[in-house]
């Protein structure tokens, strides 16, 4: 079995900027993390590898500083980790993002072997568009489960998986085929604390770069250039006046009261 996991490095939610000239989120200087729920998806990786066999590959798009997001899954247990990092995709919105990152998980196959899964978290914290898994999905014409809850059955020679995704109203048992793509719930499984040999191979550890050129893809589809959207304003709502709706809430009581 050979799972991709794309993850993302994203800003500290509790010290996000703004640039008031592109929109965009200001990376230098800020915080940064890896992406909750991707960690999901690489703890996931990495416990279909101990049941299984086979390796994971972890990547992502990002500026350099990027690749302490990788460190931190090559100490949950990745095999080797892909910083995909080019001018071009500056300021990718999840369309070109997607472009990109398919790249990625077609060049993993050419250099480490046919990919059966890939596994991203259900969406980032800082667009929660939930867009680029599909997106991936998409261009790569592979089945896609979102929202998975559990692998029950990995059966890469039958070219099968049984899986369980997250409904609303309950928890929908299916199969699909192999090779797929799967967005996964921070209920999946627990985080398990790293183990010492991982934390010192991690410390050392210096991720493959790709570029555009390494990826075979065509730069106007990256970037601002490959982006059909774009952020136009961006404003932070107004504070909610919470004594009001107290006292707006205990009124309504009131008049429940009396009808």
């Amino acid at each position: 079995m050979h799972a991709v996991v794309c993850v993302k490095q994203v800003p500290d939610t509790t010290d996000v900027r703004i640039d008031p000239v592109t929109n965009t989120l200001v990376r230098e200087g800020v915080p940064s993390i890896l992406n909750p729920y991707d960690t999901h998806a690489c703890e996931e990786a990495v416990r279909l590898k101990e049941r299984y066999g086979g390796s994971v590959t972890v990547v992502t798009m990002g500026p350099p500083q990027a690749a302490e997001a990788l460190r931190d899954c090559i100490a949950m247990g990745a095999d080797r980790a892909i910083l995909i990092s080019d001018r071009a995709f500056a300021g990718s919105d999840t369309l070109a993002t997607s472009y990109a990152v398919w790249g990625a998980v077609n060049h993993a196959a050419e250099e480490f072997g046919p990919v059966d899964l890939v596994l991203c978290g259900k969406q980032a914290i800082d667009g929660d568009t939930a867009q680029v898994g599909p997106g991936v999905a998409r261009r790569l014409n592979w089945p896609q489960v979102s929202y998975c809850l559990r692998v029950v059955e990995l059966d890469v020679e039958g070219g099968k998986m049984i899986c369980e995704r997250r409904l609303e109203k309950g928890v929908e048992t299916l199969e699909a085929p192999l090779p797929c793509v799967l967005t996964v719930v921070e209920e999946m499984n627990e985080v398990r604390y790293s183990a010492l040999p991982n934390l010192v191979r991690a410390i050392k550890y210096m991720p493959d770069s790709w570029g555009v050129k390494e990826l075979g893809i065509d730069p106007e589809r990256c970037g601002l250039k490959g982006s059909p959207t774009a952020v136009a304003r961006v404003f932070a709502p107004p504070e909610r006046d919470y004594y009001q709706l107290e006292r707006h809430w205990a009124k309504a009581k009131t008049v429940l009261r009396v009808q």
